[in-house]
């Protein structure tokens, strides 16, 4: 059920990426970020309660809660035109758990490629923060280019993976994204720290896209 989740995670994180990119009318993305921002709520109280009182089991499935409530506090705060500070504190707030799921993940759940996402999460998060909280428009395209990029990466292709049975070979899928993610979003930095965002994406923008 949790894989599920996550491909919509990479779906909605998609589409907040290009919202940010001004691609997306802000209010249609809105209603998305409430479905999958439902489903990100529903999915690991249900996992909780199946969980047999596991503690690990508990704790893994705890984590998804920070993305259904940035999705959820995204798709309302578009809808109701709010200011998008509290989203962005929100956001930091996520990104500094989401470092300690890295570690739950590579030292206690011995989940190599999670531990990576995680710090993915951790990355996207925070930029988020500095977007949406502190209010610095000119990240925006970078912004928007991780979010939609982390999507596909941490979302949609893990979890097709997962779900097809071709999730093997964990530590070399770690190590790849890692690097991946070194390369990737430098060059993206290095490419559009000049590039103006859309005039009036990011004040308008709740979190997830912020999703990822």
């Amino acid at each position: 059920m949790g894989n599920v989740g996550l491909l919509f995670v990479g779906a909605v994180l998609f589409i907040n990426g290009l919202l940010l990119l001004g691609k997306v009318d802000a209010r249609a993305g809105a209603v998305f970020n409430l479905f999958v921002g439902a489903l990100q709520v529903l999915t690991p109280t249900y996992l909780i309660f199946t969980a047999n009182d596991d503690p690990l089991k508990i704790l893994a499935a705890s984590g998804i809660y920070l993305f259904g409530f940035t999705y959820l506090y995204v798709g309302v705060g578009l809808l109701a035109d709010l200011d998008s500070t509290g989203v962005g504190y929100y956001s930091l707030f996520v990104a500094i758990a989401a470092l300690g799921y890295s570690f739950v993940n590579f030292r206690l759940l011995k989940d190599y490629p999670f531990g990576v996402i995680w710090l993915y999460w951790a990355f996207l998060w925070f930029l988020f923060f500095v977007l949406l909280g502190l209010k610095k428009d000119e990240i925006t395209v970078y912004t928007g280019w991780v979010t939609a990029i982390e999507g596909w990466v941490t979302g949609v292709i893990p979890a097709g993976l997962l779900l097809s049975g071709y999730w093997k070979h964990p530590t070399e899928i770690a190590i790849a994204l890692a690097a991946f993610g070194v390369v990737v979003f430098t060059g993206l930095w290095l490419r559009t720290r000049r590039t103006p965002g859309p005039t009036s994406a990011a004040p308008r923008v709740g979190g997830a896209g912020a999703p990822t």
